[in-house]
């Protein structure tokens, strides 16, 4: 009986395999703000086709300076050859005064370069800030996602995130004045 010793098994879809170099992920400083607010750029020009209320031209999400520098938030960033090539932060922020927790971490400014989605970026960013939060002593972790950003929604869960709330809006008509 003849066995089968080929790579990859008869049958099977081979390809290149390209060794990939590790990924790290660290505390952003204020000297990757330049790469970090085109990141921000990146995720606003995603969302805005999504949300039609969000503001044209220079309009930020985030003061990125302020929360690098806040004792209460921790910004991340993966970095792959000296390259940044994904973001986010944990912030602990005041809870509404209904719920049972004071004070959770909102997790915010996730960004992972296209070339770089699908690979893990975002579940390592996640579990780094993860940790953060629970070194806090916190363990409500919470997340907006837009409703109809599936790409999100899918790596959230993956996560452990569940789905909480849905905001809805409406645009009233604005009467001219006679």
């Amino acid at each position: 009986e003849r066995k089968n010793t080929s790579f990859p098994p008869i049958g099977y879809l081979s390809c290149k395999f390209i060794p990939m170099n590790p990924v790290t992920i660290r505390t952003a400083t204020l000297k990757d703000l330049d790469t970090l607010l085109g990141f921000e750029r990146g995720i606003m020009e995603f969302e805005r086709p999504i949300d039609s209320t969000i503001k044209e031209g220079d309009a930020h999400y985030y003061d990125l300076a302020a929360l690098i520098t806040s004792p209460d938030a921790e910004v991340v960033v993966a970095e792959q050859d000296g390259e940044l090539i994904g973001s986010g932060y944990a912030h602990i922020i005041d809870s509404k005064s209904y719920l049972k927790h004071q004070k959770h971490a909102h997790m915010g400014f996730m960004y992972v370069k296209p070339d770089h989605r699908g690979k893990g970026v975002n579940q390592m960013i996640i579990e780094t800030l993860q940790q953060w939060v629970l070194s806090k002593d916190f363990n409500e972790f919470r997340r907006e996602v837009y409703h109809n950003n599936a790409s999100a929604i899918n790596s959230e869960e993956t996560a452990c995130f569940i789905p909480l709330l849905l905001e809805m809006r409406m645009e009233l008509p604005v009467k001219k004045p006679q």
